[in-house]
């Protein structure tokens, strides 16, 4: 069954812990450079995104990189499976989401938990070189809800070039994750998301004046204030909770259609139990459901000769018996 029990991930000595293994690879970790090629594309509403390619030689095999909140393509856990992929062949898209890529987007709306029309104009974008039999789509926290809900929100009707997805660390019950971050163990990760969020609508503000307010802005410590005031109403949400129900992945995972791994460990600060669909897994010919007792969020942190990361090494092996 799709449901893995016992998985091969074991921390290094000394790197037990959610917190850990979150806060280490952001702070410490490096790679040798990997190199990435810039093309913006504009979307249908007169935007943009900004792609980042990593190109191996006449690949017909494309990965995309889906980051998670106010992440980038530049991160180093992209990075890291850029580098890890690109040895395999694969020509690697890491795009960033609107507002995400260095420079301000043009709209008021930038992105959110289930923005898939954008990352759904990232791949038609690829599929329109003619270059790629194969394509496979990787995503990380937010990044791999988006993914996940795009490929069930596609079902039977997914390109027949897209064969898979891995996706780590995922809150596949956006209400449950947002309020357990609420908790005071969290507060570092709260403090730092709420940080660039304030400056992000500070710039809005300045750029679209009279159709979003700051009022309050100061004080909120929580996803639910600001999803409340900002992500919902300017995306067409009541309010943060109808944003959180109706952007969960875990309303889709039933349709999807291509081999799909999931990769949550147990002791992810982001996460509640809620965020680890194990019946669906148990069940499901093509969802597999990994998890770890230890990685922290987007931590399964490895040492060795060629700095590759366990969650590197095995999106690779996972990718490698799809296909």
């Amino acid at each position: 069954m799709p449901l893995i029990h016992t998985s091969s991930y074991q921390p290094p000595l000394g790197m037990h812990g959610g917190h850990r293994q979150t806060i280490y690879p952001t702070l410490f970790r490096k790679l040798p450079p990997v190199p990435q090629t810039r093309e913006r594309i504009a979307t249908e509403d007169g935007d943009f995104i900004d792609l980042d390619w990593t190109h191996s030689k006449h690949s017909k095999k494309l990965a995309i990189l889906t980051h998670g909140l106010e992440g980038s393509s530049r991160g180093i856990y992209i990075r890291g499976m850029a580098r890890a992929l690109a040895k395999d062949g694969f020509d690697v898209l890491a795009w960033n989401f609107r507002g995400c890529s260095g420079e301000p987007n043009h709209r008021l709306q930038s992105y959110h938990s289930g923005a898939t029309h954008d990352l759904k104009a990232v791949i038609a974008h690829a599929e329109q070189t003619q270059q790629y039999d194969v394509i496979v789509l990787l995503g990380f926290s937010l990044g791999g809800n988006l993914t996940l809900k795009f490929l069930g929100d596609e079902g039977s009707q997914l390109s027949p070039r897209i064969k898979g997805s891995v996706n780590f660390s995922v809150a596949t019950d956006l209400a449950s994750s947002a309020k357990h971050l609420e908790n005071s163990s969290n507060r570092i990760y709260m403090r730092r998301f709420m940080n660039t969020l304030r400056d992000k609508v500070r710039e809005k503000i300045q750029r679209f004046p009279g159709q979003i307010s700051d009022e309050g802005l100061d004080q909120m410590r929580t996803f639910r204030e600001f999803d409340d005031t900002y992500t919902a109403p300017i995306h067409g949400f009541r309010d943060a909770a109808d944003y959180w129900k109706q952007c969960s992945c875990e309303n889709v995972l039933q349709q999807l259609e291509v081999p799909t791994l999931l990769i949550n460990a147990v002791d992810d600060p982001f996460l509640t139990p809620d965020c680890y669909p194990r019946e669906i897994a148990a069940k499901h010919p093509h969802f597999h459901l990994e998890i770890p007792k230890s990685g922290g969020h987007m931590g399964f942190i490895q040492f060795n000769a060629e700095k590759e990361y366990w969650s590197e090494s095995r999106a690779r092996a996972f990718l490698h018996n799809i296909l």
